[in-house]
């Protein structure tokens, strides 16, 4: 996965994650026992927070696709369930606070890292035109 963004809603195998270096898999870890079948050799797992936790907590500059994994984790399961008639989605959505905090978010490193350099050059190509302004103005 490049970019992806993907929910599992069922048990992984072992060694999930092995190799993963882009994108974002939310994993319904139900039974307590995922980071047991998880290589972290590439990828950090995280908690998925409220979209206002993550708000105060998680610098904007590292979200996926610039939406909260809340939002983003919902409409997979809205979608799934809409698409499909997922019974499991329709229960995971129907006792959300319970089941978004059984989820666990796959976040590879070098993701990270490249969503924050991105947002750095980005930033930093906006904030180029203000700065040159300024220091016109203060050469004056």
């Amino acid at each position: 996965m490049t970019g992806g963004t993907v929910a599992v809603l069922g048990k992984t195998g072992r060694n999930f994650a092995a190799g993963m270096s882009g994108g974002i898999a939310y994993v319904y870890d139900e039974d307590g026992q995922f980071a047991s079948r998880c290589n972290t050799a590439m990828v950090s797992m995280e908690k998925v927070l409220t979209a206002a936790e993550q708000e105060t907590a998680v610098p904007k500059a590292v979200w996926h696709r610039g939406q909260s994994d809340e939002t983003q984790l919902k409409k997979l399961l809205e979608d799934h369930h809409r698409w499909t008639g997922s019974k499991r989605a329709r229960d995971l959505l129907d006792n959300w606070s319970t089941s978004r905090a059984k989820f666990v978010k796959v976040f590879p490193n070098e993701y990270k890292r490249a969503l924050g350099e991105i947002h750095a050059a980005k930033t930093a190509k906006t904030d180029a035109p203000a700065k040159a302004k300024k220091a016109v103005a203060a050469a004056k």
